[in-house]
C-alpha cells in the first residue's frame, strides 16, 4: 500500500518569510492526496506541537492545519514535537500495521521536518518518494528556497538506501502511475 506523509502543512507556516509556492504545493498534495486514497492508499497528516507560546502550540491557530488541504474522514494525524516524525511517535507502528509499501513524502519545511522524515525513513529501510514538487521552505540567509528545494531533491536522489529512494514530480506520480 501506498502511504502519503504530509508534513507541518499547518496555519503556523504562514508566520515569518513567505513559502515558496505554497498554493501550488498544496494543490499538489491534495491531487496527490486524492489519486493515493482512490488507489487504496492512506494520508497521514504529520502535526508539529509546539511548546507553551510556539507558533504550533496545540490547541492555537497556528497549530490548525492549512484550510485549504482536503483531509479525508478516515486520514490519520500524528503529532510529533521533533523534526523527525517517527521520535517518539506510533508513526513507524500505524506504517507497519497499514502494509506501508512506499512513502510519498511532502511537507513543510523542505531542509528541516521534510528531510528528517526522509533521511529516518530511508535509515528504516522504507521505500520512500520525495515528491520534488510538493515540499516547500521560505527563503534562507545564504539560499533562495528554490535553491534549498532543488539541493534538497538532488541530495535525496543520492541517498543511499535499502528501500529505495526516488524523486519524482507530483505529474510523473499522477499521470504515470507510479
Amino acid at each position: 500500500m501506498d502511504v502519503m506523509l504530509v508534513v507541518d502543512m499547518q496555519v503556523g507556516l504562514r508566520e515569518g518569510a513567505p513559502k515558496y509556492d505554497l498554493l501550488g504545493v498544496v494543490g499538489r498534495i491534495n491531487a496527490l492526496g486524492v489519486a493515493i486514497r482512490k488507489r487504496g492508499g492512506r494520508v497521514i497528516f504529520i502535526q508539529h506541537a509546539g511548546a507553551a507560546g510556539d507558533r504550533f502550540e496545540p490547541g492555537t491557530p497556528g497549530w490548525r492545519f492549512l484550510p485549504e488541504l482536503r483531509r479525508a474522514p478516515d486520514d490519520l494525524v500524528v503529532t510529533k514535537t521533533l523534526n523527525d516524525p517517527f521520535h517518539e511517535t506510533p508513526l513507524s507502528e500505524i506504517l507497519d500495521n497499514l502494509g506501508a509499501k512506499r512513502l510519498f513524502v511532502t511537507g513543510w519545511a523542505t531542509d528541516f521536518c521534510v528531510d528528517a522524515t526522509v533521511r529516518r525513513a530511508v535509515t528504516l529501510g522504507r521505500p520512500v518518494v520525495p515528491v520534488a514538487d510538493a515540499h516547500t521552505v521560505s527563503d534562507r540567509p545564504h539560499l533562495p528556497a528554490k535553491a534549498v528545494i532543488e539541493h534538497h531533491n538532488a541530495i535525496w536522489s543520492g541517498l543511499i538506501a535499502p528501500g529505495g529512494v526516488e524523486v519524482l514530480p507530483a505529474h510523473a506520480i499522477l499521470n504515470g502511475g507510479v
